[in-house]
């Protein structure tokens, strides 16, 4: 088969997408929730790149059009013929259209060894909760917040006097090696006609 198309999601510093590039994984299109560092990395780096904006459906407020949005994420995704997904630090829930659209190949990364912390305080969380490791999870993302098949797990040890920060940054250290691996790994399964669920590393 023809050679999967990668897109990434992405709304903040752009950490993971430079990762991915630094080990060589071609990205075909980069789409951002809101102006910012990904999107502008995307941009630099000559990779295709666009802004659906939740301004454009009420922004951060109540009024905000889940649904709607999703659509336009969908729309935008099949007009570039993606096949894999992968999001990177992207801060929009989807509704589950979105995710009947692309079944089984969004892929997300979470701050935790789940099904330990889900939710969007997971580091927090393990501090609370004494945890003396922690870690990350890549998964096959779902409409259900952080569920879906595992792909891939590595631990990350709690160090004594960790803040919310320095553990959040040592995560994310694990993150961007272990991320970019697993998207490799389910590449080469999609072209090899295999389903991502296939992947274990």
């Amino acid at each position: 088969m023809a050679s999967p198309r990668l897109a990434v999601l992405v709304s903040g510093s752009g950490t993971i997408l430079e990762s991915m590039l630094a080990e060589g994984i071609h990205v075909d299109v980069v789409l951002a929730d809101r102006p910012c560092r990904g999107f502008d990395i995307a941009k630099a780096a000559g990779i295709p790149a666009a802004l659906v904006s939740r301004g454009d459906f009420g922004g951060f407020t109540k009024a905000f059009d889940r649904e709607a949005y999703s659509l336009a994420l969908v729309k935008t995704l099949r007009h570039h013929e993606v096949n894999l997904i992968a999001m990177a630090g992207f801060g929009t829930i989807t509704s589950g259209s979105f995710h009947e659209a692309f079944p089984g190949v969004v892929l997300n990364t979470h701050p935790s060894l789940l099904p330990a912390f889900k939710g969007w305080h997971a580091v927090r969380d393990a501090l609370a909760a004494g945890a003396t490791v922690t870690g990350c999870t890549v998964h096959i993302a779902t409409e259900e917040l952080d569920e879906g098949p595992i792909l891939a797990q590595r631990e990350v040890g709690v160090e004594v006097g960790d803040t919310e920060e320095s553990l959040q940054e040592r995560i994310k250290q694990t993150e961007r090696v272990l991320y970019p691996e697993v998207i490799r790994a389910v590449l080469m399964a999609l072209e090899a006609g295999e389903h991502p669920e296939s992947v274990s590393l």
